[in-house]
Formats: C-alpha cells, structure tokens, sequence
C-alpha cells in the first residue's frame, strides 16, 4: 500500500505529478511489490477527494513508463516483472555552480564595454525584416544549412567590405561563423600547428589570448605605442613566428590605429616569412574624426591577412555572428574545416542581417550611431574630468565604443572588484597585459550611457569607490 497523500498545493509539481511521485515511492521502497493490485481511479479519487481526471493522468503516467499494468476488469496491478528502482526525488539536489561565466546571459551592467546602445538598436525593423524572413523561406530553410554560411549574407559582406572597408574579395573567401572566437577556432584547425609562435599585441585582447592558447599557440607579447603594434619588437623577439594577431584600425584596449609605415612593415614581414597576420577589425566603424580608417587587408597584395568582423557589436551582441576573409587559394581548406566543425548559425538570423545589409539599413544605422556615441562617450568625460580632476588619465580617442581611464595610484583590479559589487562593470586595464609590467587603469564602456545625468551617477559612484 502507499503510504497516506496528502495535498500540497504550495509545491510547484501539479496534482497528478505528486500522486505519481507517491507511488513510484512506495514501488521504489517496497511498499507495493510486483503483482499488488492498486486502488480503482473511483475509489482512489474518492478516498481522496480528488478529480477522477487527476488519478486517471497520474496512472496513465506511470503506465505509459511500465511501473503499472492495465488488467480491465482484473484492475490495475503493479508490474509483475518490475525490478525495485531508487525514486529520484530520494536523490541529494544538485549543489549550484560556483563558476562565473563571460557572458551570464542577464542584462549588462553599467559601463560595461564590448556593448552596443541596446536601447538604440532598431528592434522593430529588425522584427519586420526578420518575419518577412520566416514567411518567406521554403523548403531550403528547413535543410542542413551551408557550413560556410549564408551564401545571400556572404555576398552582402563582401559588397560591404568593398566599399566601406576597400577589401576586394568574392563571396566564395567569406565565411560566417558564431563571434569572433569561431573565427579564431576555425583559423586555427586549418593553419594552426601545435607550439606555432603567434605575436600578440601587449597589452592586447584576452578573449584573442585564451583562444590562442587553447588552441596550442606560444604567445609572444609584442608592446603598443602611440603607432600600434612595435613590428620591429616583433621581429627581434620571435622573427619567423608563423601568425601575429594585430587589431589594427582600433588597437584592442589603448584604442590608438597602426601608422602606414608599420603596417607596411608588418605585411613586408608576412611576405618573407609566409607567416600569417590575423587582422581583428575591432569597432572599426565607430571613428569620430574624420573617416574610417582602410582595414590592413586592403594593402595586402600577397594573400597573408586573414581578416575578421563582427555584426555583435555593430547590432546586437544575442546575434552571435561574425564573418572571416581568407585568401582565395585558401577558400577549399576553409570549406573543409568550417564542414568538419559544423559551426554553424541561425539561418533566420543569417538572412535577416542579409536583408538589413542589403536595404540600405545597415548604412543608416552605423551613421546614427557614430553621432550618438560621440554624444555619450563627451558625457562620460566631462562627468569624469569634474568628479576626478587629474587622478584619472584618460585617454583621447579617435574611435571606439569605450574609454581607456589611467590610475595615478592604486590596483586597478581591486577597484573594479569593488565597482562590481555596486553594479558597475568596469575592466581592469592591467588584466589585458600577458607579460611584464602592466599600465594600471580602468576600461570603461558608454554607449549604453543614456543621459548626461546619469553619466554623472555613475562618476560620483566611482568617485566613492575610488
């Protein structure tokens, strides 16, 4: 027999869930044993003041999974053949996850960086665009998608990076990956070996890093200037290293481009080499003086540039789609790999951006946000240079969608601690160093700064923590 139910409507579990819990308790502990007959559904209900439909769904449950046999009129039994099995609700609940991912998946907090203004983003075209989308994909919408990407969207980027980037490719170099990191993995199973020496900018991106070193890279930190990226460091430290990862129009954090004779000099080094430069065009499209710069790969002529770009950070970082160029001769090694890895993306989302690309969307969007991050970006200085004065350095940039602050004094990695716990999400500038002796500071995202005042909010908080 099963042992007295009793009703608990505070618990979450439904009625019938509960009974049905109830009795694979008592088979599990041997209370009913295999061949005992249980109640009748009308007895059962009665006796419980239940629903006959409440009974009859938690015995249909535990029918439809074998601890029950339906005799007719003999009634309904206990499965004769059942073996005794422990009931999971008598497991020990699951202790929760100390691990703190990147990205949590909750809304951002203030100054974060790497966000675009998620209150600007045009969602109600975008929700248009992407239902025209679904009401107009047939039958090839619902097959395995090509590895390659989109072959609509492929075509769109390339047409965009020959004209706003000066990038002269074809649609069969382009491949659409899930974020930058994708692009990074897939660049690495088709040119990547273990222990391959690889530059990396110093200070320089640590997702790039991770990545890098994951995939078996030796990293050699190559320091940044007020230029970019020494090349001459480069080639005294580790001369014949097989990459060297650059973001050469928006230096990754310290914001600052690389001049025209290191970037020759850069590609010059590639040639002799056969080395491979990976060039992360990071917030290129953000430049507040003047117009973009020309991407690195608009100079290369011999096919060593293997170029990326992101829509997460230009659109919306949920997207999750960014885009690499290789060389034309290695197109069908690309293909290969991008098929083994199955790294594939949304093909709603594909075809949406293709449409915002295409229609003339994508254009209006970049020039209205060049204006409004202007804006943000002077509201957070001012408000920072009245709250701190000269005890922080902040850095001029002609680009970009956040600020590089410098500390006078004090660990940049326990003030962001700190700032965090009060829901600002600064970055320690010190973090993104690999080797020697870091820069102390603060990275500090505003576009997602909305107003004047609340700029001056979030100074006057730093302020207190500071």
């Amino acid at each position: 027999m099963i042992s007295p139910f009793k009703l608990d409507r505070s618990q979450p579990a439904p009625i019938y869930r509960q009974l049905y819990q109830r009795f694979r308790e008592s088979i599990a502990d041997g209370r009913l044993r295999p061949g005992d007959r249980v109640p009748a559904i009308r007895a059962l209900a009665a006796e419980l003041n239940l629903a006959r439909g409440t009974v009859e769904a938690a015995y249909q449950l535990l029918i439809g999974e074998g601890y029950l046999i339906a005799r007719g009129a003999a009634g309904t039994v206990v499965t004769p053949q059942l073996t005794p099995v422990a009931s999971p609700i008598l497991l020990a609940p699951v202790a929760a996850t100390a691990y703190q991912s990147t990205h949590s998946g909750t809304l951002p907090l203030a100054l974060q960086m790497g966000l675009p203004a998620l209150d600007a983003f045009p969602r109600k075209l975008w929700t248009r665009l992407a239902g025209r989308q679904l009401r107009q994909a047939g039958i090839e919408g619902l097959v395995y998608p090509d590895p390659r990407g989109h072959a609509p969207l492929r075509a769109a980027i390339a047409t965009y990076l020959g004209i706003s980037r000066g990038i002269t490719c074809h649609p069969e170099q382009v491949f659409v990956c899930a974020g930058y990191r994708a692009c990074l993995d897939l660049i690495s199973h088709t040119l990547m070996h273990q222990d391959d020496t690889c530059w990396l900018e110093e200070p320089g991106y640590f997702m790039a890093r991770n990545a890098l070193l994951e995939a078996g890279a030796q990293l050699v930190p190559v320091p940044v200037d007020d230029q970019g990226l020494d090349v001459a460091q480069g080639i005294a430290r580790s001369p014949e290293a097989r990459f060297a990862v650059v973001t050469a129009t928006h230096q990754s954090p310290l914001g600052v481009s690389l001049s025209l004779p290191r970037r020759l000099a850069l590609l010059a080094w590639a040639n002799r080499h056969g080395s491979w430069i990976i060039e992360d065009d990071y917030d290129s499209e953000y430049r507040y003086q003047g117009k973009p710069l020309p991407a690195l790969k608009s100079l290369d002529q011999q096919g060593r540039v293997l170029y990326t770009g992101t829509f997460s950070k230009v659109l919306f970082p949920g997207l999750r789609l960014a885009y690499l160029v290789v060389p034309p001769e290695q197109s069908d090694a690309f293909a290969r790999q991008a098929d083994r890895l199955h790294n594939h993306c949304p093909q709603v989302l594909q075809a949406t951006v293709a449409a915002f690309l295409n229609e003339g969307h994508f254009a209006r969007h970049l020039k209205k946000m060049r204006s409004l991050y202007a804006r943000r970006r002077q509201w957070l200085v001012d408000a920072l240079h009245q709250q701190f004065g000269e005890r922080l350095l902040i850095n001029p940039q002609a680009s970009g969608m956040h600020l590089v602050a410098g500390l006078r004094d004090g660990d940049d990695i326990e003030l962001a601690q700190r700032a965090r716990a009060v829901g600002i999400a600064v970055e320690p500038l010190s973090q993104w160093y690999l080797d020697g002796t870091p820069r102390h500071g603060l990275v500090l995202g505003f576009t997602n700064v909305v107003s004047a005042e609340q700029a001056s909010a979030l100074a006057l908080r730093l302020a207190q923590i500071i």
